[in-house]
């Protein structure tokens, strides 16, 4: 993968998070909107130029309908692939989601129809090449998607949600699809405390060099993200091509504390980019036009997650678990599926398949791949007693 521009390079006047007002997801205005943010970073031509090969990555998670706001919106998706056809580029595009292949998904997402319309080509995010990372924090070699390693680079679209384990899922986080999706589950068993996996998650940023983000904040989600959370209008686009800083911006305007996101230490220990609000200049609309300190999200810092016996005694009692809804499970079995470790966490340990799954916490390493994938919102992650009881002390 040949990367002309750095991020370096392409914050050479200092580091820059463009917020621009939009209230709308009709194309014309999404257009004009993320034009307007590519202006206040120094324009298009920064991060495309005529003949290269730009792929675009886009949200998708298992595909859903837009109106869910778990993807990113296809208008979104659109305005970004004109403005680099514009410059010259030939537009590629893809997402490696947990379930199904990248084609499937993205036609659901509404993104295959735009990207028929318009001339861009799906890259191939179902299968990759191992890839050696030595500047790496913590993973050395990676398995990066072959539709990313054939272009010259990148364009980032992420969506403003919330998320169990990170708390928060926007730039940095966004680049994990671009590991094929069997290889997903592997890292969440390798790496089972958040903060390992926040530093793989910079890994594979600091490896792929993203030449842009352009995070859809139009709609975001709060609550019981990142699937199943309610929709909560933030009329914002957020543009930079520092995913530290845009993440780290996104997480103010909702008052939470970016150093509690564990991607903000790691990025800024791996030079990736910086959090801290000296080290940002907003351009656009004021941070404090857009400030939502309402939005419902955990405020509190993930907990380490430690194979000491002793330790795991302590965390089944005190940290976040998943918990399943009875009255909206429907036993498909997703979550069944998608649980990571051997021998499950979640299964039918009795055996009956007509019954709701059951948890053996003691197994559960805390990835909420089950609470990420479920579809029927079925399950959401839960404080115990014990837990709530610390935290008022």
């Amino acid at each position: 993968m040949t990367l002309s521009i750095s991020r370096v390079e392409a914050n050479i006047a200092g580091v820059k998070v463009a917020l621009i007002r939009c209230d709308t997801y009709d194309g014309d205005t999404v257009y004009e909107a993320v034009r307007q943010g590519l202006d206040l970073l120094g324009g298009v031509k920064l991060f495309a130029q005529p003949g290269e090969k730009i792929v675009l990555k886009p949200n998708v998670l298992l595909g859903s309908n837009p109106a869910a706001c778990v993807t990113t919106h296809p208008a979104v998706f659109k305005a970004a692939g004109l403005l680099m056809q514009e410059a010259g580029a030939s537009v590629y595009y893809g997402d490696s989601s947990s379930i199904g292949k990248c084609e499937g998904n993205c036609r659901r997402s509404g993104l295959k129809q735009v990207g028929d319309e318009l001339g861009f080509t799906i890259a191939d995010f179902d299968s990759g090449r191992t890839v050696s990372h030595p500047e790496a924090l913590l993973v050395k070699s990676l398995v990066i998607a072959n539709g990313v390693l054939d272009c010259d680079g990148l364009v980032s679209l992420p969506k403003f949600k919330t998320h169990g384990m990170m708390r928060f899922t926007g730039a940095i986080k966004n680049q994990f699809g671009c590991i094929p999706g069997f290889i997903k589950g592997q890292y969440h068993v390798k790496l089972a405390d958040p903060y390992d996996f926040a530093a793989m998650l910079v890994d594979i940023n600091t490896y792929i060099k993203p030449r842009l983000y352009i995070m859809d904040g139009i709609q975001a989600m709060e609550g019981n993200g990142p699937r199943n959370g309610r929709v909560r209008k933030m009329n914002v686009l957020m543009l930079s091509s520092d995913p530290v800083a845009l993440d780290a911006t996104a997480c103010r305007m909702i008052n939470l504390n970016p150093a509690v996101v564990p991607t903000s230490l790691a990025g800024e220990e791996a030079g990736l980019g910086v959090y801290h609000t000296e080290g940002i200049e907003i351009v656009g609309e004021s941070l404090e036009s857009l400030y939502t300190p309402e939005f419902e999200v955990n405020r509190a810092p993930p907990l380490h997650c430690s194979s000491n016996r002793l330790m795991s005694f302590i965390k089944n009692r005190i940290c976040e678990k998943p918990v399943i809804d009875r009255t909206k499970c429907t036993i498909c079995g997703t979550c069944v599926h998608m649980c990571p470790v051997e021998p499950k966490a979640v299964d039918w340990h009795t055996g009956d398949k007509k019954k709701l799954p059951t948890y053996k916490y003691d197994r559960c390493i805390r990835c909420f791949c089950c609470q990420e994938t479920c579809p029927e919102g079925a399950i959401s992650i839960r404080n115990p007693a014990l837990s709530r009881i610390l935290q008022k002390a």
